[in-house]
């Protein structure tokens, strides 16, 4: 019976251990600080609360740096390109980390919503929408093509 519950004891133990140890992922990806000249460039929604988009379904932002401005391409709500511009702002929220807003050109007012930014590396960042956890976003970062910018 003793060399049943060391055996339990030990596998367990092992098991805590293994834990711990970092995965090869996240070796391989820094985290960056959530900054404008992190998140500056082109990026394309890849996921959206755990799914892929539609085949043919797209959404690119491209982050300006400089003017913390953006340009949105998506054709979700229309069988074309639909173009957004915008300013975008960055917040450090003591409790929830970096916080991502903004708002539209033209009067059109702020986002619905503020998001969250839970990762973000050299070529992926994840946001999370902050009334509904279960909203997250995965950017990829990409080039945008330039059928897509109207070029």
């Amino acid at each position: 019976m003793k060399r049943f519950i060391w055996l339990i004891i030990s596998v367990l133990a092992i098991a805590f251990v293994a834990c711990d140890e970092p995965t090869p992922e996240v070796l391989a990806e820094p985290q960056l600080e959530v900054t404008a000249s992190n998140i500056a460039g082109e990026w394309q929604l890849t996921e959206w609360k755990g799914e892929p988009l539609a085949e043919g379904s797209y959404v690119y932002i491209a982050f300006d740096r400089r003017e913390r401005t953006y340009t949105l391409y998506q054709n979700l709500d229309s069988f074309s390109t639909r173009t957004l511009t915008g300013s975008f702002f960055i917040e450090t929220d003591p409790e929830l980390g970096a916080v991502i807003r903004g708002n539209y050109d033209y009067d059109r007012g702020d986002w619905a919503h503020r998001y969250c930014v839970i990762s973000l590396t050299a070529n992926e960042m994840v946001w999370v929408h902050l009334d509904n956890v279960v909203d997250q976003s995965v950017y990829t970062r990409t080039t945008i093509p330039a059928e897509i910018k109207g070029e």
